[in-house]
C-alpha cells in the first residue's frame, strides 16, 4: 500500500492460473465452431455464482447459494452450444469420479461440477450431429487442463461473438500488495460491443496494463450512442457473455458471492450494453483458500474491485486474440482494425 493506494500488477502468466492450485483446460471443435473450458483445482475449492443476464443457462447452481449443504466444488465449466452445452459437465465430472474425486455420501462419490452455457448455434459452424458433442469437449478440455492455455479463438470463446466482432476466451491477473492474487477467466459472446462506436479502442482501454491488448488507448471522440442491432436481429437467447473470477484467499461462501457481485461491474465497463434480456451474463466466483485474508474488513472490498478490473482486461484480450476461420459471421478486431 503505497500513499492509500492498493497496488496491482499482473501475476506471471497474466491468466486465472496465477492463482495457485489452479488449471484450466480447453477443447474445441474448430467444424462445429464450439467449444468448453473447465477451470479445475488440486482439492475442491469455494464457489459461488451471480447472474446479471436475462437468459441464463446453468447446471447445478442451485448449490452456489451460502445456505446449501455443498459449499465446495471440484470443478467449474464454461460451455458452448446453449442447453446442448450442458452435457459438458457430464464429462468432468466422470473424469473426475475417475480419480476417485468427489463429494463423499457414504460409499459413494459425487463430482461436484457446476456449469454454464453460451449460444453459439447460429456461428456458421456445422452443428448437425447425430449425438451431443459436449460431453467429450468437456471431458478432453477437463484432461486439457494446466497452468498454461490458448486464449482468444479457443475452448468455450471458440464460436463466440459480439456486436461486430468475433468474441473469444479472455483470462487475465493481479497481484495485490496484500499478497493476495485475483484472476478472471471469461467466454466473451455479447449483444453488445467491446469496442468504442466507429472506434478500435476497447471500452475497457483505461484499466489496461502493459498493452495487453494493443495498447491503443481511449479515443477522443467518444460517441455516448449505443449501436444496436435492430431489435428483429436478434432471437431470444442468442448471446450470454460467462466468466470464472478467481482468488487465492479464504473466503465463506458468501463473501466469494460479492466477488462475483462486483465483478459485474468489470463487465459492464467493457461491454456496452451489458446485462440485456438476450443475453445470460454471469460470473462464478472461486477461492481455493490457500492464504488467509491479511484484512477481513478491507480485503474483500479490494478483492472485489481487483476481479472487476481483472474481468474488465480478460474481456478485451478475449477479443483482442481472436484468430479468424471459415464461415466467421464477423470479422477479427485484427481483421477489421489491423
Amino acid at each position: 500500500m503505497a500513499d492509500g493506494v492498493s497496488r496491482m500488477r499482473p501475476g506471471a502468466n497474466n491468466l486465472i492460473t496465477d492463482v495457485s492450485g489452479l488449471k484450466v483446460g480447453n477443447a474445441q471443435d474448430d467444424e462445429l465452431k464450439s467449444g468448453a473450458t473447465v477451470l479445475v483445482a488440486d482439492a475442491p475449492f469455494t464457489a459461488a455464482l451471480h447472474v446479471m443476464g436475462g437468459a441464463p443457462g446453468t447446471r447445478d447452481t442451485e448449490l452456489l447459494a451460502p445456505d446449501r449443504l455443498v459449499q465446495q466444488v471440484d470443478a467449474l465449466v464454461l460451455s458452448g452450444g446453449s442447453a446442448f452445452g450442458l452435457d459438458a459437465p457430464s464429462g468432468v465430472a466422470d473424469a473426475l469420479l475417475t480419480m476417485g474425486r468427489g463429494f463423499v455420501v457414504g460409499e459413494a462419490r459425487v463430482p461436484i461440477v457446476p456449469g454454464a452455457i453460451l449460444f453459439d448455434l447460429l456461428n456458421g459452424g456445422n452443428k448437425k450431429w447425430q449425438k451431443n458433442p459436449y460431453y467429450d469437449l468437456g471431458r478432453a478440455a477437463f484432461e486439457n487442463a494446466g497452468t498454461v492455455f490458448d486464449l482468444g479463438t479457443a475452448g468455450a470463446g471458440t464460436g463466440c461473438t459480439t456486436l461486430d466482432l468475433k468474441g473469444g476466451l479472455g483470462s487475465a491477473s493481479f497481484v495485490l500488495d496484500n499478497g493476495l492474487t485475483v484472476g478472471a477467466l471469461v467466454a466473451v459472446n455479447a449483444i453488445g460491443s467491446t469496442v468504442q462506436q466507429g472506434h478500435r479502442n476497447f471500452w475497457a482501454a483505461p484499466f489496461e496494463t502493459d498493452a495487453e491488448y494493443g495498447g491503443h488507448g481511449c479515443t477522443n471522440d467518444l460517441d455516448p450512442r449505443i449501436e444496436l442491432r435492430p431489435a428483429g436481429d436478434i432471437p431470444h437467447g442468442t448471446n450470454t457473455t460467462i466468466a470464472i473470477v478467481a482468488t487465492d484467499a479464504n473466503l465463506t461462501q458468501a463473501q466469494a458471492t460479492r466477488m462475483a457481485i462486483a465483478a459485474h461491474d468489470g463487465m459492464a465497463r467493457a461491454i456496452v450494453p451489458s446485462h440485456t434480456p438476450f443475453d445470460g451474463d454471469l460470473v462464478f466466483a472461486a477461492a481455493t483458500g490457500s492464504k488467509k485474508l491479511p484484512n477481513p474488513d478491507a480485503a474483500p472490498m479490494e478483492l472485489g474491485h481487483a476481479a472487476a478490473v481483472c474481468l474488465s482486461r480478460a474481456i478485451a484480450r478475449g477479443v483482442y486474440l481472436a484468430s479468424p476461420a471459415p464461415g466467421d459471421p464477423f470479422p477479427t478486431w485484427r481483421e477489421k482494425f489491423g
